[in-house]
């Protein structure tokens, strides 16, 4: 199985190769042979890392290759991460990016390449998981430039679920794997919406458990929706681990079955569910069969306490769209 990804000296790929050569992580047995994506200048550092990998010995890892162009990794690839994306603050040509229409356009330049690759060269049944922001818009970009239908494209949400799941066990004062159905709607950004209206714990509604709607809209939220704030406050960098772990936890959930009764995260593109404008990527609540599709599970009773918060961030999402009208 060949698995793709861009970005691989960064920080968040130092913790995802490793996770993803975990056994059980893809639903074959067959061995990985990973293409490590990088710009050129980083070549040497990801040399470094791959001497790292290789003194690992993972039993679940075939071959080792590293590249410094998308075209020649994604050649007949079955899974593409992609990680690497141009970060909000970096100084290009002199200038600090700061704006996220100047970020938009920096990273739309990069996923046009990568889509046109991938659509080209990648399996026609390839997963592409986009981890890179702004996520959502990078993936519309991508998929736009893949011309490619066959294949699924997703941007990543699941870190989102993982913080809001692990503030409700907190909360509730239960396991983690005692919550079922939360669902992470819209952006991978501070106006994602989080739903406890309809998550269960231990079978009970965890918003009447909770008991509590003034928690939840000015402590729940705000903490889920400003958590990597928080983390760059504190260690003075953005969420590398956490974010290794979701999209490998994302991966998982594709490519196995979802438990009964429950649902995993991801952005996928949206056909109008919850109300969400048709052509952005939306987070949507998701199942998977295990064979590599995957479906927006559709039973949600959204209040208009709910609503309000998916018109806010699809709104965010028609803007961002509208930034980069000219590259879709």
């Amino acid at each position: 199985m060949k698995v793709v990804i861009t970005g691989a000296a960064g920080q968040i790929a130092y913790s995802l190769i490793p996770f993803l050569c975990e056994k059980g992580v893809f639903n074959s047995d067959e061995r990985l042979d990973l293409n490590l994506v990088e710009i050129p200048q980083a070549m040497g550092r990801l040399d470094g890392f791959v001497k790292e990998l290789e003194d690992s010995a993972y039993s679940t890892v075939n071959s080792i290759n590293t590249f410094d162009n998308i075209q020649n990794a994604v050649v007949d690839a079955d899974w593409c991460l992609l990680v690497g994306s141009i970060p909000r603050g970096i100084v290009l040509n002199g200038k600090e990016i700061k704006e996220r229409s100047d970020l938009l356009q920096i990273n739309g330049g990069i996923f046009t390449e990568q889509g046109k690759a991938i659509g080209t060269s990648a399996k026609e049944n390839c997963k592409i998981l986009v981890v890179g922001n702004p996520a959502n818009t990078n993936a519309l970009i991508g998929k736009h430039s893949s011309n490619n239908n066959s294949q699924l494209w997703m941007a990543m949400t699941m870190l989102d679920a993982l913080r809001a799941k692990a503030q409700l066990s907190q909360k509730l004062n239960c396991h983690v794997d005692d919550i079922y159905r939360l669902a992470i709607f819209g952006n991978h950004s501070p106006t994602m919406f989080p739903d406890l209206e309809n998550t269960l714990v231990n079978g009970k509604n965890a918003y009447e458990e909770i008991n509590d709607h003034e928690w939840v809209e000015t402590e729940f939220l705000p903490k889920i929706q400003q958590r990597g704030a928080e983390i760059i406050k504190a260690r003075g960098a953005s969420s590398a681990s956490s974010a290794a772990r979701a999209a490998c936890d994302t991966v998982k959930a594709v490519e196995h079955p979802t438990r009964s009764g429950d649902v995993f995260n991801a952005a996928v593109m949206s056909d109008g569910a919850y109300g969400m404008p048709e052509g952005i990527f939306s987070g949507f609540p998701l199942i998977s069969n295990g064979d590599g599709s995957v479906e927006i599970v559709r039973d949600y009773n959204l209040s208009p306490f709910a609503k309000a918060g998916l018109e806010k961030t699809a709104n965010e999402l028609l803007e961002e769209k509208d930034l980069v009208k000219d590259l879709i």
